[in-house]
């Protein structure tokens, strides 16, 4: 059981049930707890048991795991309350159940009286349960400020006369009716005014917290703050630690190959947790590596029931025995954090989730982007505008093509240094102002207790 001192702000943290989100919340739940913050984390039973091992002893002194039940139903038993491997047709049944677990979250407030609660995207509820309680609530946004005050300005504010800061980030309409298409909600039969995607930022008590920091998205954030008529605080992207986890045999032979490889020689190729290539793109990926002759490590994952696949039987025939000696692919999951950290690490393909795009530079690595939805490819034109990575194009169907793999790869590890260059110096501040963000994050969210 976790020991809380007298004097600790006490937290309750409340991400949405996916890793994309679970992670970055307890990232933050780490380095909070480090500042004399007491944290209770609540989620799912399964996300909870999936989360354990990634908290030390040390910061299991001053964090609580905490259990929200939803109610379970046929098609939506406990083990499904999480987005990790769910259907994608689950996942607006998931969002209206933890919806629904306004009455469950209610009680364990009751129960805990934290002193602050911070919160998701999608959970105005969230900030309205807290308020029924006089307990204030903190909207922190896991993703890139560029890509909220895109949809914000989208939206809401199109005709305000306060113009979007960027021309380069933008998407194609492929790319938003993909996007609509797959959104757990019904964008259609939503209105500005109760939109929780927008709407969680004006619940959120005086000021929200967003992972990221001036280095990447300085123009971003003040654009969004002044288009939301809100402060926004970053907190620095929450690199993970990467002492925490012993490594596995399997990494170590791994750490030994990238030692062999020269420096800056070698991508690192993953598309997240939840994002699944077809079989097709899969392929184009393939061949692209082939051609490129640039040293690789890829991640594969299955959706579902699919993980039962075979990593041959969706590979071009004959193509682990080409690449022997340069390619390793593995299935399901590596050391991600300790790739980009190598020396030989000189870009990663990327599906340009926020975390992934995080992660990459402030270790000084440039991103190769093939971004599929949703944030994806804003944060990719993002980073191309940065100037610290390069962007896979597609065609008018979304479809990328092998000789553009393989062009990008080159450029980025071979040719362009400009690109490798501004990785590098993005990683250096990055890790020199990261402690004096979040110092003055921690002072925000002692103000507004102490407000209260």
């Amino acid at each position: 059981m976790a020991a809380m001192r007298e004097d600790s702000l006490r937290v309750l943290m409340l991400p949405w049930l996916g890793y994309g989100h679970i992670s970055p919340f307890l990232e933050l739940a780490k380095k909070l707890s480090c500042r004399n913050f007491y944290i209770y984390f609540c989620s799912t039973p399964v996300n909870l048991t999936s989360i354990q091992n990634k908290l030390s002893a040390t910061h299991l002194s001053c964090i609580q795991l905490v259990e929200l039940n939803l109610a379970a139903s046929p098609q939506l038993p406990p083990h499904c309350h999480t987005t990790n491997g769910l259907p994608s047709h689950l996942h607006p049944k998931l969002f209206q159940a933890f919806h629904n677990s306004k009455p469950e979250f209610s009680n364990i407030l009751e129960t805990l009286k934290p002193d602050l609660v911070i919160y998701d995207s999608h959970q105005t509820w969230v900030s309205e349960v807290s308020s029924s309680h006089h307990i204030p609530a903190i909207y922190f946004h896991s993703s890139s400020a560029t890509s909220k005050s895109f949809f914000y300005y989208a939206f809401k504010n199109r005709g305000s006369g306060l113009p979007f800061p960027s021309s380069v980030v933008s998407l194609r309409q492929a790319e938003i009716q993909k996007m609509i298409a797959a959104a757990p909600v019904d964008a259609a039969k939503t209105t500005e005014d109760d939109d929780p995607f927008l709407s969680c930022i004006a619940k959120s008590c005086g000021f929200m917290m967003i992972k990221s920091c001036n280095d990447i998205e300085e123009k971003y954030l003040n654009y969004m703050s002044i288009l939301t008529n809100k402060k926004v605080v970053p907190v620095g992207v929450l690199t993970y630690d990467e002492e925490e986890n012993e490594e596995a045999e399997h990494d170590i032979e791994m750490m030994k190959w990238l030692d062999s490889k020269e420096k800056g020689s070698t991508v690192y190729v993953c598309f997240g947790s939840e994002t699944f290539l077809s079989k097709k793109e899969t392929e184009e990926l393939a061949f692209g590596l082939e051609i490129s002759g640039v040293n690789f490590i890829w991640v594969i994952r299955f959706p579902g029931e699919a993980g039962k696949s075979k990593i041959e039987e969706v590979l071009p025939e004959g193509f682990v025995d080409r690449v022997k000696g340069r390619g390793i692919i593995v299935e399901d999951w590596a050391p991600q954090d300790k790739i980009l950290r190598h020396s030989s690490a000189g870009g990663f393909v990327s599906h340009c989730g926020w975390s992934s795009v995080t992660e990459s530079l402030s270790h000084g690595v440039p991103i190769i982007g093939i971004p599929m939805n949703f944030d994806q490819p804003l944060n990719c034109r993002m980073v191309v505008e940065l100037g610290a990575g390069m962007e896979i194009e597609k065609d008018m169907n979304l479809e990328f093509q092998r000789t553009e793999v393989a062009r990008v790869i080159k450029e980025v590890v071979d040719g362009d240094s400009s690109v490798r260059k501004k990785a590098t110096e993005l990683s250096e501040n990055i890790k020199k102002n990261e402690e004096e963000a979040l110092s003055a994050a921690v002072e925000e969210l002692k103000k507004i207790c102490t407000k209260i």
